[in-house]
């Protein structure tokens, strides 16, 4: 199925990213992670009590040993107080994967920089992202509606380092980004207008399709974890992206924002019907993905009440138990 769109538009955009197009072969399946758990850090819906929920996403994965947090929340120190209350020390995280530019997902970057490097000098030294989140988007009063432009240099002052990734890339074992995500099917969950250009280094402007959306993958035997922040790639791109280019098995979990909150009844059936045929088994639909679409895909994919979700702060997922609830959504 194709949604109909401005076909001028993808090519002519397609066309600026048309390198990033050159992909290495699907990872092998020995080297899977160890256990899993992601746990929702901030989102839309926290339990009023203990943590704060705002407009934004963020995860902390553990993988065996290792620590990653994904995205950073709005609010600069939203993440860090709901940690605190949940117990978690993000200062052993030394890895942040940022799923795009937008400030509901880079706000508290520079404050938890700041903030663990007190405890551990190289929190979130390495910050992984794909290609694109640093252009500029200019807005037509000379401002830029990217916060990245200016937030770059800030955060390189303090020594960490931005590693791009313009294809898939294994950056822990069995721990990978996924890089930029072809637009296979049209997917268009972000906005488009005057106001929402990407500026390219040979002066000109091109829509934003939002090229650096990108999701973290965790390969498990039992099938690839997924986390998103907005899935602005798309969804079912993303899926169909890590099923071709890191793990063949059945996707295990898709955990995050997905940017369905104001998807047609056309486009809940379709997503629906490509999640059922790909094989996911539990859904954790946070932030942007609308409480109501996730009652859609649960119904609609054939999932229930033990494998589909709405994520709350709090919210855990792991390998081997499925979706463990936050206060909230018990």
């Amino acid at each position: 199925m194709t949604f109909k769109g401005d076909a001028m538009r993808t090519k002519r955009v397609g066309l600026f990213f048309l390198f990033l197009a050159v992909w290495v072969p699907a990872q092998s399946q020995d080297m899977p992670a160890n256990h899993v758990t992601v746990t929702v850090l901030t989102t839309n819906t926290a339990d009023g009590g203990r943590t704060q929920g705002e407009w934004s996403f963020s995860a902390w994965v553990e993988v065996g040993e290792r620590r990653f947090l994904f995205d950073t929340g709005w609010s600069p120190d939203n993440v860090l107080l709901n940690a605190e209350k949940l117990g978690i020390d993000l200062s052993v995280a030394e890895d942040l994967v940022l799923s795009h530019h937008h400030q509901d997902h880079t706000g508290g970057l520079e404050t938890l920089r700041r903030e663990l490097t007190r405890r551990n000098p190289s929190a979130l030294s390495r910050i992984h992202v794909a290609p694109g989140i640093f252009a500029p988007r200019p807005l037509a009063d000379g401002s830029d509606r990217n916060p990245m432009v200016a937030l770059r240099a800030r955060i390189e002052a303090t020594g960490a380092r931005f590693i791009v990734h313009d294809r898939p890339a294994e950056i822990a074992p069995g721990v990978w980004v996924t890089g930029f995500v072809p637009r296979v099917h049209e997917e268009r969950n972000y906005q488009v207008g005057p106001d929402r250009l990407l500026a390219r280094e040979d002066g000109s402007t091109v829509p934003d399709i939002v090229p650096d959306s990108q999701s973290m993958v965790i390969v498990t035997p039992e099938g690839p974890i997924m986390i998103s922040g907005c899935g602005h790639a798309g969804m079912i791109n993303t899926l169909e992206h890590i099923n071709a280019r890191i793990s063949d098995l059945p996707p295990q979990a898709a955990i995050g924002g997905f940017h369905l909150f104001a998807a047609t009844p056309e486009v809940m059936s379709w997503t629906s019907e490509r999640i059922a045929e790909l094989g996911l088994r539990h859904f954790i639909g946070a932030h942007c993905t609308g409480i109501e679409s996730v009652y859609e895909i649960r119904a609609l994919a054939g999932l229930d009440r033990d494998t589909a979700r709405v994520g709350a702060i709090g919210t855990r997922y792991e390998s081997g138990r499925g979706i463990i609830p936050g206060n909230i959504n018990r």
